[in-house]
């Protein structure tokens, strides 16, 4: 009946409808429960009800036919067939409106998705456009600094330009004026020689008389300042203190502020009693900057009075033997200002090294080569207080008393070490250095000579650092697998001396060529290096900047490595082939080839007086060793100074016809 009066009525709301048609099924009860009940009196149906006469004319049937159960069946069939009639129509309908919902969502959904993405894309523009201005902010802004550099440049140039006319312009009315000076004393001068000859006067007392009035009217302390300053820091601290002894201008001129920001003390440690080194300290203590008292035997009232220095920056006491932990900590409360420290081969102990930390704050150079009376405790108090972070050059050469455990210990107190020297030092290992530079990874320049348990694991240890110049000598242990790590990560190496390192062959210079910053490379001593290898090496990029090679007792290299060097090698100045015995006249050709060589040692080879006279025509060089070159002669020699005036040094030690 609900089916019915749905199909039939098709209301506007059918939930509100059920829910009153069953008010209305359970106000009537079931058993009055009618199929067209919930169907308005003017929507139902006209039927006819049904007879039994009618139902037998329909169906043609007998009266004998016509029984309940085929009633029962048509009534069935035609109610089956009229609600799936009605049926159909509602799921047309439904169907018809949840079509148009659909195709309402489906609006609704591309208008949220078009205002979506509408929206990103402006985001997107936005976020550009407020990049863009933020570029255009910066660009003019840096645009209007370099306008205000150019200005201030422009402002600075024709201030300097000024400054330096007036300076000049007061420079050549000074000139000017001595000059004149001059021009009068020697008028005077010539004055006064021909008045002592008409009176008769000896010789010597015109002589002497005219050096009086040299020194009277020709007075250099009217020279400018600077001028004076230049001159006298040509003198030694001896000849400063005898020029101030001269007269009243001088001594003035010897008293100059800045002449005394320096002084050299070891110049005069034989001559200078202890007396005038305190009083000189005590006079100019406010001006002292640097101090040099190398190899001086003090008494250690003299050291302590270095203390009253409050400005001093560099101090170098090395090889004072009286130099001890008391005079060190008098210096140490005052100047604490001081940046570089040399105590090599003095008798300081671990108490020195516990002042270090706490009172030289800003400490940048330290020497404690030859210093074997610290232990490895010492080096653990570096890292006390403030510590000696500052420290960038170190030097513990000769110091065999520190093991393993002492590096560790100034790797963690000095991690900004970027100039490492340590020589003379067997007791050196990789392990030391491994141990150093797991926190050092900032050294840049390492220098290990005289340390013959290095080997090739030490620059592997090395490939943390940014090296740039390494120096080696004198190990056997070094191979060619040590350069193969030089190629891969020293890229920005610039100096390498490896001599005396028989393990060195022709790869090792193969791994060198493609170093494009190499301008120093000394292999003296290395025998094993050949023809081959020089020539690998040169025909890499690290030919290009190479100023400076030293091949010396490669015995191996002949004439072919010289032409290689006159092709490939247009910067080198300094070239060193000693005792290249291979090395021929023709090779001597090469050499004149190398347009800007400077300097060339030639020393045991086997040149002779032509190949002295093929040397004379190069332009530019100026200094040439030919020691122990036996084919040279008198004539040799003779030509080659005819032709060769310009050179500057010439040695030509035990040739033998010379």
């Amino acid at each position: 009946a609900l089916l019915c009066g749905i199909l039939v009525t098709c209301p506007e709301d059918p939930l509100r409808y059920l829910e009153g048609m069953i008010m209305v099924i359970i106000k009537s009860g079931l058993q009055n429960l009618l199929w067209d009940m919930c169907i308005a009196p003017s929507m139902k149906p006209n039927i006819r009800r049904l007879s039994e006469t009618y139902l037998e004319q329909l169906f043609e049937l007998d009266d004998q036919l016509m029984t309940p159960e085929l009633m029962i069946k048509a009534c069935s069939f035609y109610t089956g067939h009229l609600v799936k009639t009605h049926f159909c129509t509602w799921r047309d309908i439904a169907r018809t409106n949840e079509n148009v919902a659909l195709a309402e969502k489906m609006n609704r959904a591309v208008t949220c998705y078009n205002f979506r993405l509408q929206k990103s894309v402006f985001h997107h523009w936005h976020s550009y456009m407020e990049d863009q201005k933020e570029k255009l902010k910066n660009t003019l802004l840096r645009i209007q600094q370099i306008i205000y550099c150019h200005k201030l440049s422009i402002i600075l140039t024709k201030w300097r330009n000024r400054a330096r006319l007036k300076s000049k312009k007061k420079e050549d009315e000074l000139i000017l004026k001595h000059e004149l000076q001059l021009k009068k004393w020697k008028n005077r001068l010539i004055l006064k020689r021909a008045t002592a000859e008409e009176s008769n006067f000896p010789e010597q007392s015109s002589s002497e008389g005219s050096l009086v009035d040299e020194t009277l009217k020709c007075d250099i302390s009217l020279l400018p300042e600077r001028a004076i300053l230049q001159i006298f820091f040509y003198l030694s601290l001896k000849d400063v203190i005898i020029c101030g002894q001269v007269n009243h201008a001088w001594m003035l001129m010897t008293q100059l502020n800045s002449l005394w920001n320096a002084i050299d003390f070891s110049t005069v440690k034989n001559v200078i009693p202890d007396k005038y080194i305190l009083s000189t300290l005590q006079r100019w203590r406010l001006n002292v900057l640097r101090l040099n008292f190398h190899g001086c035997l003090l008494r250690p009232k003299t050291f302590r009075s270095v203390s009253h220095c409050r400005n001093l920056q560099e101090l170098n006491v090395s090889d004072c033997p009286t130099f001890t932990d008391e005079s060190m900590r008098h210096i140490s409360e005052g100047c604490p200002g001081v940046l570089y420290l040399n105590l090599s081969n003095t008798t300081i102990t671990n108490r020195t090294m516990r002042l270090l930390p706490r009172h030289f704050h800003n400490l940048q150079n330290l020497s404690l080569a030859y210093c074997r009376r610290f232990t490895d405790k010492g080096l653990q108090y570096l890292n006390l207080g403030n510590g000696c972070h500052k420290l960038i050059y170190l030097d513990l050469s000769g110091c065999t008393q520190i093991s393993v455990q002492g590096f560790r210990y100034i790797a963690n107190s000095c991690t900004g070490i970027t100039h490492l020297t340590i020589n003379d030092m067997p007791t050196l290992t990789d392990n030391c250095v491994k141990a150093l530079v797991e926190k050092c990874s900032r050294i840049t320049s390492l220098v290990f000579t005289g340390a013959p348990h290095i080997s090739d694991c030490t620059f592997k240890a090395l490939s943390t650092c940014k090296l740039r110049k390494i120096r080696f000598e004198g190990n056997k242990r070094v191979t060619d697998a040590s350069f193969k790590y030089i190629d891969k990560n020293y890229p920005n190496l610039s100096h390498i001396y490896m001599a005396d390192c028989k393990g060195i062959t022709d790869s090792s210079l193969r791994s060198l060529s493609p170093l494009r910053q190499l301008t120093v490379l000394n292999l003296a001593n290395c025998v094993r290096i050949g023809d081959m290898g020089l020539r690998q090496f040169l025909d890499g990029p690290a030919s290009i900047r190479i100023r400076e090679l030293n091949l010396s007792n490669c015995v191996r290299l002949s004439d072919a490595s010289v032409m290689k060097l006159s092709e490939r090698c247009p910067n080198l100045n300094y070239l060193s082939l000693r005792n290249c015995d291979h090395l021929t006249a023709q090779g001597i050709g090469y050499i004149v080839n190398i347009f800007s060589l400077v300097s060339i040692d030639l020393s045991g080879t086997d040149i002779s007086n032509e190949g002295l006279n093929v040397l004379s025509k190069h332009k530019k060089l100026k200094e040439l060793s030919v020691s122990e070159c036996y084919r040279i002669t008198d004539v040799g020699i003779q030509v080659r100074s005819l032709r060769s005036s310009v050179k500057e040094v010439l040695t030509l030690a035990l040739c033998s016809d010379y």
